[in-house]
């Protein structure tokens, strides 16, 4: 008699770029799927040379590859949630749209425009393909300040400014944002905009950490949240507590200039 087979688990997708210090990217987001009990598939759009606080290479891959990679996925696999990290490219934006738009999937994006490092990870032309395609598809975005500095053309700087800056973005692009305020002082608020109505979600600042690959492993959280068939408020909160969990629970390495990585598997019990 053949051995049954393991329940499967929900399949969520990433397309996003490769990090070679595995600490952000298409490699954060599987540590993250995997350690929330979620099959995650990648979609690689730029292959990255990469630690925390600096970026020497960028290379992207063919948008056709690209777009093939994510067909391919959905051919194959019963994906419940999207997200997207770096495209780089209004090329692969572009691919990936064309990819999205009649599949309609939960999406997350997650529009990565600069590194922690202060690396420009998005093409200058790039921008309108987001605004104008990709966000109209979006179940929610996700932005940092500085993101949302890019896409308003001002500054936000308090938490009144984000209240504000959030309604003007729902407002003008008919979806949900989570506005992020780690880089505030104080505690760390994001905001959550859906339609009319407005959450809070906060946790102790956590000092002295210099990680990076904080956004891609919130928005991959959340993402496997709408995957396992949450709601959206409630997807936001555990990826808001799983995410303060892998900073405070932070490795950190000697070597070189001293490396801090997130600890996206802090949940886990030890197995050896």
């Amino acid at each position: 008699m053949s051995q049954a087979a393991n329940p499967v688990p929900p399949v969520a997708l990433t397309i996003a770029g490769s990090d070679n210090s595995a600490g952000a990217g298409a490699q954060a987001d599987l540590k993250t799927f995997g350690a929330l009990g979620v099959y995650g598939l990648t979609a690689i759009s730029c292959v990255v040379a990469e630690v925390p606080g600096k970026v020497t290479s960028i290379q992207p891959i063919e948008p056709r590859i690209v777009g093939e990679q994510i067909q391919l996925s959905f051919e194959a696999y019963p994906v419940a949630a999207v997200k997207t990290g770096m495209l780089h490219s209004k090329a692969i934006i572009e691919a990936v749209c064309d990819e999205l738009e009649s599949r309609r999937p939960l999406l997350v994006v997650d529009p990565v425009m600069v590194a922690t490092s202060g690396t420009a990870l998005l093409d200058s032309a790039a921008l309108e393909s987001y605004t104008e395609r990709l966000f109209k598809i979006a179940t929610l975005i996700t932005p940092n300040l500085d993101e949302v500095a890019t896409l308003l053309g001002r500054k936000v700087s308090d938490l009144p400014s984000m209240r504000e800056a959030g309604a003007e973005l729902v407002a003008r692009f008919g979806s949900a944002f989570l506005l992020k305020g780690g880089h505030l002082p104080g505690e760390a608020v994001d905001l959550l905009f859906v339609a009319d109505k407005i959450w809070e979600f906060s946790s102790p600042r956590i000092p002295n950490v210099k990680t990076h690959g904080t956004g891609c492993t919130y928005s991959a959280a959340i993402t496997a949240g709408l995957a396992k068939g949450l709601p959206l408020e409630k997807a936001v909160a555990g990826a808001k507590e799983f995410v303060t969990g892998a900073i405070r629970n932070y490795f950190h390495w000697e070597q070189g200039r001293g490396t801090d990585a997130l600890n996206h598997f802090h949940q886990a019990s030890e197995a050896f």
